[in-house]
């Protein structure tokens, strides 16, 4: 497998920003909604190091998709657990959302000063995507997605269905990745929503390519 160095550097900040700033807001919400879990992991923090897993950031880095370390929570402690799991599984996810938006803005403005150079801007870019990227994908209800939990949750009144969702869930997802990268046939394509929104939303800014 022919892998570029230099390209896979410059997505460098993107997947430790957008990995980050996903798994903070995870367990910002849980802390806020009542449980001291991640607290107490150390993972309300901004540090990539408490969030980061070697080998799901590998597998994003090389692969096109990985994963951080998930954050833990207690539903016993929430003050309202049937919305505050719902609170805690989006919170990733529209984390990423608000960072692209922020980017683009900043990006859209270091742009119309001319205070930018051709590898500001792909960083800025591969940035931008790469947290469209982990919001659009975070969101596809199937387990152990976030999105999940906002289609799924309910089903805990029926532990075995529950159960039987998230098992096989989990390893349908991850065929569909693993094939994805073997075969280099696209099973989850995902890519023209993120195109879509990355794009739309820089042109709602004034900015066009």
């Amino acid at each position: 497998m022919d892998i570029d160095i230099i390209h896979s550097l410059k997505l460098l900040p993107g997947i430790v920003i957008g990995l980050t700033i996903h798994e903070f807001s995870h367990a910002f919400i849980a802390q806020r909604c009542g449980d001291n879990t991640s607290k107490d992991q150390g993972r309300v923090t901004l540090n990539p190091l408490k969030h980061i897993d070697l080998f799901g950031f590998l597998m994003l880095f090389f692969a096109g998709f990985g994963w951080a370390k998930p954050v833990q929570f207690n539903e016993m402690n929430l003050r309202n657990p049937r919305t505050d799991v719902l609170k805690i599984a989006v919170a990733g996810p529209i984390s990423n959302a608000i960072t692209a938006m922020v980017l683009s803005v900043v990006f859209v403005l270091i742009f119309n000063k001319g205070l930018y150079s051709d590898l500001l801007w792909e960083l800025f870019i591969y940035s931008i995507f790469i947290n469209w990227g982990l919001f659009v994908f975070n969101m596809i209800p199937i387990p152990p997605l976030d999105g999940s939990h906002l289609l799924f949750h309910y089903f805990k009144n029926y532990p075995s269905v529950y159960s039987a969702v998230y098992k096989y869930g989990t390893l349908i997802l991850f065929t569909l990745l693993i094939m994805t990268f073997v075969l280099k046939v696209n099973f989850l394509p995902i890519w023209p929503l993120i195109e879509f929104i990355g794009k739309g939303f820089l042109g709602l800014l004034g900015y066009n390519f």
